[in-house]
């Protein structure tokens, strides 16, 4: 009897700690370092993930490499195909998977700097009367967080696609991160173009329009789920869910577009709505780890007691991390301290040791 009995606790023990693991995605989306920290980023995938398991990384890039394509918009310094292979090819040595990402529709500016797209192409601004402050601060009279740019101009996606499809070369990746967080304009009055049309249908416009042309190579398209939560309903806000009706988008945009669902200061039960809607989701943390425990037991406890066709869906956890990489390095390999709100702290609680 004690013999079975001790079968029995390796059997669920063996459970317990395998539970995490069966989750198909355990990933960080972090920015690409700068050229002067490529190796030791190397360094750090190659010698801390994948004891970690960590199998998906999705690269913030945006204009922060040497683009061919459109040289004008590469910033200055940027990487190099040089650099970028060094990361690739140690990704492919650990069969991890690189989602890069840059940042479309929304996030075309931040704070009191125009980000390189808007810089090169004013033309393309959604809200070319909002001049960016020297001293941004929020709120503001002209609801400003980021600019946009306009999801109608004839020529906007000749550019932005010629630069997907090379920065998806260049790191030979599978999907595209296309961001489109925290879209505040969109379909504004002063657009000779958006006024008047309904904001749900321009971003479920501008999803399927890059999902489409992603799709063409056979690349999956990967998105920040907060502008398809109704922020009224739910009472998550402004921030992390639609406060201008673009919630609706959910439910006229393809199904194959994963969703990563981010929440940061508690669980949300929001990536079970993704799943029931059909989408494939991930939940995404950042600094607080007790947070992020409680949000990987509770997509556990979906794919472990919800039917098959919604467990399906949950597809695991992508960590952020919105410091530099340098930043985030110098936070992890720092002495472990659990009370500490941080997003090395927090991916360290999150994987484990």
């Amino acid at each position: 009897m004690k013999r079975i009995l001790l079968i029995i606790t390796a059997l669920c023990l063996s459970f317990l700690v395998n539970a995490q693991d069966e989750l198909p995605i355990r990933g960080l989306a972090i920015a690409v370092p700068d050229k002067a920290t490529v190796g030791r980023f190397v360094k750090f995938i190659n010698e801390e993930l994948p004891p970690r398991k960590i199998n998906t990384l999705v690269l913030r890039v945006d204009y922060n490499f040497q683009y061919k394509s459109y040289p004008e918009l590469a910033q200055e310094n940027g990487l190099s195909q040089d650099d970028v292979n060094k990361i690739v090819t140690v990704c492919q040595k650990h069969g991890i998977e690189i989602v890069p990402q840059i940042n479309l529709l929304g996030h075309q500016s931040w704070a009191s700097n125009l980000g390189m797209l808007l810089k090169v192409y004013p033309e393309f601004d959604e809200t070319p009367g909002v001049t960016l402050p020297e001293k941004y601060e929020w709120p503001n009279e002209d609801g400003l967080y980021c600019k946009s740019y306009c999801p109608l101009h004839p020529d906007v996606h000749k550019v932005v696609f010629e630069l997907v499809d090379e920065i998806v070369a260049a790191f030979q990746a599978n999907a595209f991160h296309a961001g489109m967080d925290e879209v505040f304009y969109i379909g504004q009055e002063e657009c000779p173009r958006c006024n008047g049309r309904d904001k749900a249908e321009l971003f479920a416009g501008e999803l399927t329009k890059i999902r489409n042309h992603l799709a063409q190579s056979g690349k999956k398209l990967w998105i920040w789920g907060d502008r398809l939560l109704d922020g009224k309903t739910t009472g998550l806000g402004m921030w992390e869910a639609s406060m201008n009706n673009t919630h609706r988008a959910i439910d006229m945009i393809p199904k194959d577009i994963m969703i990563c669902d981010w929440h940061y200061e508690r669980v949300e039960p929001t990536a079970a709505y993704f799943a029931l809607k059909g989408f494939d989701v991930a939940t995404s943390s950042w600094r607080k780890g007790a947070v992020a425990q409680e949000q990987l037991t509770f997509l556990e406890n979906i794919r472990k007691n919800a039917k098959e066709e919604t467990a399906q869906h949950i597809k695991g956890m992508v960590h952020t991390s919105w410091s530099s990489v340098s930043s985030f390095l110098d936070g992890f390999y720092a002495p472990l301290d659990k009370s500490k709100v941080d997003d090395a702290v927090c991916f360290r609680m999150l994987f484990g040791e």
